[in-house]
């Protein structure tokens, strides 16, 4: 595992990229709605993006063809935007990168359209908050695999299952780099996180089971069960006494 701990001046460069993740998701948050396709919300992904001066990180990574994965209630990640309308009581995960000053940024949050059921707007809230208990006490030294421990007790004790097939990650001039986080895990177990490294932390929580199946489209994931799931996820730097979150 190489895990590249960063410079105070490539930092700073990285800050820009994921500025712009934070502002666009807010942006999409503030105009998705019920009616729209998934294909009308990566255009404004898209637009949103370029105009800030960056490259949507996804568009042709792997052969992705588009600028945000967009993902609606049984679709886990990597949902490709397409025709599907988006409808009243869905929930909608977005997640997006930005590259801009030879960095990515990277950040995903899942949406509540109109009135959703009350197990669907908990799974949402729940999901947000494993994120947070998952970086909660984290600083250098931290083992990696307490993240995804923290992550796992609270998903589990409000009733959700931790989607084991998808982790977190490392970025930086690369989308993902060194190391894959699991949102399940042992705590005190893994390698020691170092000072200024950087890191994406995406709890993807489950309804029902955590089985997920690939579709034919080779991308996009849901779960076997059939049951919704959300996203939520951050970058943020781990310094010596605690995180700089940057997509916030």
């Amino acid at each position: 595992m190489d895990i590249i701990v960063k410079t105070e001046e490539e930092l700073a460069l990285m800050r820009e990229p994921n500025a712009i993740v934070r502002d666009c998701l807010k942006f999409v948050g503030e105009r998705i709605a019920a009616g729209m396709t998934t294909k009308e919300v990566d255009a404004l992904v898209y637009d949103f993006i370029k105009a800030s001066g960056a490259e949507p990180s996804c568009l042709g990574y792997c052969g992705y063809p588009a600028s945000a994965c967009i993902s609606v209630n049984e679709v886990v990640v990597h949902g490709i935007p397409d025709d599907r309308v988006i409808r009243e009581g869905d929930i909608v995960s977005v997640d997006l990168c930005a590259y801009k000053n030879g960095f990515h940024g990277d950040g995903c949050r899942t949406f509540c359209i109109g009135q959703v059921s009350d197990e669907r707007r908990k799974l949402v809230r729940v999901t947000e908050e494993c994120f947070f208990k998952g970086i909660e006490g984290l600083k250098a030294g931290t083992p990696l695999y307490d993240i995804g421990y923290r992550v796992q007790q609270h998903a589990e004790s409000n009733g959700f299952s931790v989607i084991r097939a998808y982790t977190g990650h490392g970025i930086g001039r690369d989308m993902h780099e060194d190391p894959s986080v699991p949102n399940f895990g042992r705590k005190g177990t893994g390698v020691r996180l170092p000072e200024n490294c950087v890191i994406c932390v995406e709890p993807m929580i489950a309804a029902g089971k955590w089985k997920v199946r690939i579709l034919d489209d080779g991308w996009t994931a849901i779960t076997c069960d059939g049951k919704s799931a959300a996203h939520y996820e951050n970058t943020f730097i781990v310094r010596k006494d605690g995180v700089e979150i940057l997509t916030l």
